[in-house]
């Protein structure tokens, strides 16, 4: 079996040799020639229904397909262990387009798993696109599916808490429903939810898969069928990912495993310490017996809580090296204060707690983070 790490570099990439080159090309082409009426007019039903290129009549337009989005979708399949990827625009366009699917199915409920991303639970709380949910604790799961029930959605490890769950436990829980897992913060490298019953694997590819913050993106990972079915989504709604997006996030791969295991490694270090501090009250990070089992190791993502609010607030506003912004996953430590920003939207009694800050410890020397937060702290308190 070919290991991750030579995964994450080679797939995508098997015809570059026949091709004559070493690097990927971008296909920037909005629109392509086709050969005739007859062939062009089947190859665009074909596409425009989320299949894939017909051997004749080329691929029409870039909205129903593009060959540098379909390298980086084969890349992402390899490395979640599923048959197909699809591509969209954001992660949140990604998290839609499973939504839209499922509700042209006639399946229009979703059970939730709190805490999610800030956004996701927003967009599940309007019914934007015509879904209803029902958030459930995860050993609820089973008694809240219902006979419209078409997905369950659980992040983990969940943002920002960083909360585990069960995966194979969930998925069981789930009967027939498709599971939705949100991978975006253990990346394959770390866990692969297809393997534990998972149905789909998504992905906000801004963060760890791209991991520079130079590119936005999402990606879902799933079978050939789902995969055809949200194709069809993203033909109708326009939500490609961009080509060069799809040659930047390509080339993001290559390095992932060697990114998340070194900023894991700063973080499991920073974790340690801050357990300690006099200031801090609390620490996440994830442990126990999933960790070792369904995780291969905890991530780069760490928690803490302050006092309160204003605390945490100055704690933010006090840092010299690490960069107050949302997002992750980059190759620079950030932090961010989630019931001000991406949990803002989020219902009083499911926001993160006031003095909670989220880390995503990037590839500095954790000495030099240890160094900013311990001033941050200590500023925060004089």
């Amino acid at each position: 079996m070919t290991s991750l790490a030579t995964l994450a570099v080679h797939a995508g990439r098997d015809d570059l040799a026949g091709l004559g080159t070493h690097v990927p090309p971008i296909d920037l082409s909005t629109t392509n020639p086709v050969p005739d009426i007859g062939s062009g007019g089947a190859a665009y039903e074909a596409l425009a229904g989320g299949g894939r290129p017909p051997a004749e009549g080329g691929l029409v337009y870039q909205r129903l397909w593009n060959p540098t989005v379909a390298r980086f979708e084969d890349a992402m399949a390899a490395l979640e262990a599923t048959e197909e990827s699809v591509a969209f625009g954001s992660g949140m366009a990604a998290l839609t387009a499973c939504l839209i699917a499922t509700v042209s199915l006639g399946k229009p409920h979703v059970v939730a798993v709190r805490p999610l991303y800030g956004g996701a639970d927003h967009l599940l709380a309007t019914g934007l696109v015509g879904t209803t949910v029902t958030w459930a604790a995860p050993d609820r799961v089973a008694a809240a599916v219902r006979p419209d029930t078409g997905l369950v959605l659980v992040e983990t490890p969940a943002n920002p808490t960083l909360d585990l769950l069960d995966l194979r436990a969930v998925c069981k829980a789930a009967g027939g429903v498709p599971v939705v897992v949100d991978n975006t913060f253990a990346t394959p490298v770390l866990q692969r939810p297809i393997e534990h019953g998972a149905a789909l694997v998504l992905h906000s590819a801004t963060k760890y898969l791209g991991g520079h913050g130079d590119v936005v993106g999402g990606v879902v990972a799933t079978s050939a069928h789902w995969a055809a079915r949200l194709r069809r989504v993203r033909a109708v709604t326009g939500g490609l990912l961009h080509p060069l997006a799809a040659y930047l996030l390509h080339r993001g791969l290559q390095t992932l495993p060697v990114r998340v295991q070194a900023q894991q490694a700063g973080a499991v270090r920073l974790a340690e310490w801050l357990a300690g501090h006099e200031h801090v009250r609390r620490v996440h990070f994830p442990s126990g017996p999933l960790v070792g089992t369904q995780m291969s190791g905890p991530g780069a993502m760490v928690a803490f809580e302050v006092a309160d609010a204003g605390t945490a607030a100055r704690v933010a506003s006090a840092v010299r090296l690490i960069t107050h912004a949302v997002s992750l996953g980059g190759v620079d430590t950030l932090v961010q204060h989630p019931a001000s920003l991406t949990h803002r939207p989020v219902e009083a009694a499911a926001k993160p707690r006031a003095g909670l800050l989220r880390m995503s410890v990037g590839l500095e020397h954790p000495d030099d983070i240890q160094a900013d937060l311990d001033y941050a702290l200590k500023d925060a308190h004089r």
